[in-house]
């Protein structure tokens, strides 16, 4: 089930989102990092174990970024993953946020909710306040995809993705 994360998932989101970092796979985040935006947090929880987590950061007042998702390895393609990111879109949605990024190496995967790829350098510099501390700054090899919120009919695209992902 997916759920707001709550301040006990902390150590947990860290584990989990460094487990993928220590691969190259996402940024690391420091567990205090994790508090300061831990309601920024979705988790996917299954018999009182996360199996994964995303974050929808407001970046300003129409653009917010879905960052550190991250589903345990051995339960990928399961639709962890779909149903936190869906949740994220809705919770954009519900704020009246007209546009959501991303920065991924799973691209295909954000293409099946209707996001675009765009240059990096359309999305405003603000956003790259965390680059500089990233290993692979400046040499960036994530791509940047993007969605209007405003255009999404999320009961839609849930019934569309149910078999999918």
């Amino acid at each position: 089930m997916v759920r707001k994360a709550k301040v006990k998932d902390a150590h947990e989101i860290f584990s989990l989102v460094n487990s993928l970092a220590s691969k190259g796979i996402l940024l690391p985040r420091s567990l205090s990092s994790i508090y300061d935006h831990i309601r920024d947090f979705w988790v996917y929880e299954e018999e009182g174990e996360i199996l994964g987590c995303a974050a929808l950061q407001v970046v300003w007042e129409d653009l917010a970024e879905i960052r550190s998702l991250a589903v345990r390895e051995e339960r990928r393609g399961e639709g962890i993953g779909k149903a936190l990111v869906l949740a994220c879109l809705k919770e954009a949605k519900e704020l009246g946020i007209s546009k959501v990024f991303s920065l991924t190496y799973a691209k295909d995967f954000f293409f099946r909710f209707g996001f675009k790829e765009v240059e990096k350098t359309e999305l405003p510099q603000k956003i790259w306040s965390d680059c500089v501390n990233c290993p692979k700054f400046p040499a960036c090899d994530e791509t940047a995809v993007i969605v209007d919120v405003r255009s999404l009919q999320i009961e839609v695209l849930e019934e569309a993705l149910k078999e999918k992902i």
